[in-house]
Order: C-alpha cells, then sequence, then structure tokens
C-alpha cells in the first residue's frame, strides 16, 4: 500500500512536464478518485511553483484514466507577489482526461478575521462507524476506503439498511491509513468523500464528478478532519455537493463545491 505522497509522486521534465503512476488503490471501483488525480495535477503545478501551497482549484473531468502512466503538463498563467495562476491537464495515451486551473499562495494557521461557518456536532471519533472498503451486500469495492479512513455519523447510516435518509446530509471524521498527517493536496481527498449523497438518498450507482471547485482556508493542525456535505437539489441527471472541512482544532481549513452526474 503506497502512501498518499507515495501515490501522487511525479518525475518531471525541463518543459513543464511530468509523469505519473496513477495508483489503483486511490479509487472506487475501477475509477479514480476525482480528489486523487486532482491532487496529482496540484502537485506537478506545485513543483514549478514559486508560491507554497494550494489556495484554490478547479479542475473539469473529460474522461477517466486507468491506473497506470499518465502525463501532466502544467502552463504558467500569471505571477505575482502574493499568488500565481496556473493551468495544468492531465492525459493518458494521448486523451485529455481532466484539465485543472489552479492558484498558489501561502497558507497559515492564523484565526479567521470573520467566518459564518459552524462546525457540524459528532460523536466522538471512535464512536462513528468506519465504512469498510467491501461491504456486505456491494457490486464494487471502494478501495479508497483502505487509505483514507472514513467514520461517519451512525445518525447518518439509515441508507445502509435500507433506511435512506431524506435530509442529503452526512458528516463524519477522516484520516490517512498510515498515520501520516493533512496537508493541502491530501485534504482534496477529504473534499471529495465516500459516499457520495445521492447514496444516502436511496439512489444506488456511480456519482461521476464532471467539475470541483475546492478553497483552501489555513493548514490543517495534526488528527483527524471534521467532514460535512450536503446537497442542494437533484435535477436533470446532476448534482450538487458542499463540503466543509474542519481541522482537530476546530478551524475551518476547505471547502468544496461539485457537480456530479446522477442517474436516479
Amino acid at each position: 500500500m503506497k502512501s498518499f505522497a507515495e501515490a501522487t509522486a511525479l518525475s518531471g521534465n525541463d518543459d513543464g512536464t511530468y509523469t505519473a503512476e496513477l495508483d489503483p488503490q486511490w479509487a472506487i471501483g475501477d475509477k479514480l478518485h476525482g480528489g486523487y488525480l486532482m491532487a496529482v495535477l496540484c502537485r506537478a503545478v506545485a513543483a514549478g511553483a514559486e508560491h507554497p501551497h494550494l489556495v484554490a482549484v478547479t479542475t473539469s473531468f473529460l474522461r477517466p484514466p486507468a491506473p497506470g502512466p499518465a502525463t501532466v503538463s502544467v502552463e504558467l498563467l500569471r505571477a505575482g507577489r502574493s499568488q500565481a495562476q496556473f493551468r495544468a491537464r492531465l492525459e493518458q495515451d494521448g486523451a485529455a482526461c481532466a484539465e485543472a486551473l489552479v492558484t498558489q499562495g501561502t497558507l497559515d494557521e492564523a484565526e479567521a478575521w470573520w467566518s459564518g461557518a459552524s462546525r457540524p456536532e459528532l460523536p466522538a471519533e471512535e464512536d462513528c462507524f468506519l465504512l469498510p472498503s467491501n461491504a456486505s451486500g456491494a457490486s464494487f469495492q471502494v478501495h479508497l476506503l483502505d487509505v483514507v479512513e472514513h467514520r461517519l455519523n451512525p445518525a447518518d447510516l439509515g441508507f445502509a439498511v435500507g433506511q435512506p435518509s431524506p435530509s442529503g446530509r452526512i458528516a463524519g471524521w477522516l484520516r490517512l491509513a498510515d498515520g501520516a498527517d493533512w496537508d493541502p493536496l491530501s485534504m482534496l481527498i477529504a473534499l471529495d468523500p465516500a459516499p457520495p449523497i445521492s447514496l444516502t438518498l436511496g439512489v444506488t450507482g456511480w456519482a461521476p464528478t464532471i467539475t470541483l471547485t475546492a478553497y483552501l482556508r489555513r493548514l490543517p493542525a495534526p488528527g483527524p478532519l471534521r467532514v460535512a456535505m450536503h446537497a442542494t437539489e437533484i435535477v436533470s441527471g446532476r448534482m450538487d455537493e458542499i463540503t466543509f472541512v474542519w481541522d482537530a482544532k476546530g478551524n475551518l481549513v476547505a471547502q468544496a463545491t461539485q457537480l456530479a452526474a446522477i442517474r436516479h
């Protein structure tokens, strides 16, 4: 089992192109996780950036790549004193799989000047349900759950016993299974947690991400992340999912909004 750093490692060239080996462990069924693919793109950007941290990224997912070799090309769009913008593209076998607009800047651990976000109340981490990677009755294995521990609030587990909830919300605790601390790149995984809201509503099947925008607010403290996700509406075969992430000190560290396809 590779760590997150190993699974997103790149070898680079002087012309702004990088080679990745996409790891099958960071997948749901046979589809590589969207947050993982974003992290590969953003690691390539960071490799050539003067500013140290990912601040924002919007990614369009064009076609699902397979585990194995892939290339990432990076283009600098603008460099400023406090931030820089880049375009990055992930390709496999000559076809574009994902394209991202990335902003690099500098994050710290400062307190918010103002915040309207309220973190959800959750049972203690040990009292939440650890999602298995190979659940009984599931039609596919969620390999991601072997490398990222997802402990869901028991109140949100009705879908697992045939009692879906109409709330369109889930919350829980996330940790990297190897004990590594979270960082701005690995938090992209937490911003696309399992399961999708559609499953909690009783809609089974894959909910592929069409586009996802993530904002990184500050550097996370060591320890688990508290994650809350909700949907606003499902219409015309599309679903939004909005995710907020707090660190072990209770600070909001990241948020994301995505549009996903759904068959209902």
